[in-house]
């Protein structure tokens, strides 16, 4: 299973002919493997260094110190998570499996006192538009995230107008259903320190799933770990290549092309046996997700006689909550399996 490198400059930067082809080359890989490398970005490599390197300053502070931003209300989807406190293949419907080897910590929209007197916002201020939890060690953590925040949102934007030329629409389809969602972005570390015990059978550094949004941006390191599964149940690796993006395809932006393009089942699977001393893996993932309120269906383009709708109508708020509790609270998602 193949994992196309893709260089987002041409879109940038290039004239119709070059968009089009960078959209067909989109369109290639989120119907193959969908997920995908992306180059050409912009977003300066000190940037996204200082960003993986201010994140595990965090990481490294006492458990103590880090529970200091845990988040009671785990709907909040703000601050610390420990590790052992999630299991995300609940998200599928799984049951009675181990919970996963990672520690996270969330941030979503900085949003102002003027922003939250929107009833929009207002609704859900203790949950999806929660205030962001800030450590204050390492100092530079706030300044470094917020800034690489709005980098990677750009890059997104970009790659939701690439994905709205590869499906027939206009360039800007895309941006009415994702000006005011729930988006948010979760380091996560994966570290076995010295001592830590061998993973129990089936346990995962983070258990199977698909991601619940429209498209997730990753930063991580080039190392192995992450693993995407193909249609015959095999498992592949996928390793950034350094200076790049993983980018793939979620569960909304599958029901939006009518499942033309994949929503793939992915993992992190743990060093393997006999590799010594403490191993560590860090990545930082953003997940667009759709406005709350948005109704997610099937693209005029993507349908006809032969092939009609796959999905009912659903709103992006519902899908997300009943999505990310599941892991948290260790109990089966009740949506149905994808197909």
């Amino acid at each position: 299973m193949r994992v196309e490198s893709i260089d987002l400059q041409p879109f940038r930067n290039g004239d119709d002919r070059d968009r089009q082809r960078v959209a067909e080359q989109f369109d290639r890989a989120a119907r193959t493997a969908g997920f995908l490398s992306i180059s050409g970005h912009g977003v300066d490599t000190a940037l996204t260094t200082e960003m993986l390197d201010v994140t595990a300053a965090f990481f490294d502070l006492e458990p103590h110190e880090k529970m200091a931003d845990y988040v009671e209300d785990r709907s909040a989807n703000r601050g610390y998570a420990p590790e052992g406190s999630e299991a995300l293949a609940y998200s599928l419907g799984e049951r009675d499996l181990p919970t996963d080897l990672f520690e996270a910590f969330n941030v979503g929209l900085e949003l102002t006192e003027a922003d939250l007197a929107d009833p929009y916002y207002a609704a859900r201020r203790d949950t999806l538009f929660a205030p962001n939890r800030w450590p204050s060690v390492p100092p530079t953590f706030r300044e470094t995230w917020l800034t690489y925040l709005v980098a990677v949102d750009r890059v997104a934007g970009e790659v939701m107008s690439a994905a709205a030329v590869a499906l027939g629409m206009p360039a800007d389809h895309f941006e009415r259903y994702l000006d005011r969602g729930p988006t948010v972005m979760r380091a996560n570390n994966y570290q076995r320190r010295a001592g830590a015990p061998e993973p129990q059978p089936n346990q995962m550094r983070m258990g199977a799933h698909t991601d619940y949004g429209s498209i997730t941006v990753l930063l991580a390191d080039s190392l192995p770990g992450l693993q995407i599964c193909d249609d015959a149940g095999r498992w592949h690796d996928v390793v950034p290549p350094p200076g790049s993006f993983i980018v793939n395809v979620g569960d909304l932006l599958a029901e939006w092309s009518n499942d033309r393009w994949r929503s793939t089942l992915h993992r992190v699977v743990p060093p393997r046996a006999g590799s010594a001393g403490p191993v560590r893996r860090r990545s930082v993932a953003w997940f667009q997700q759709p406005n709350w309120d948005a109704v997610i269906e099937c693209l005029p383009t993507c349908a006809d006689e032969s092939n009609p709708p796959r999905y009912a109508p659903v709103t992006s708020g519902d899908h997300l909550m009943e999505k990310l509790m599941g892991p948290r609270l260790l109990q089966p998602s009740k949506l149905s399996p994808r197909a």
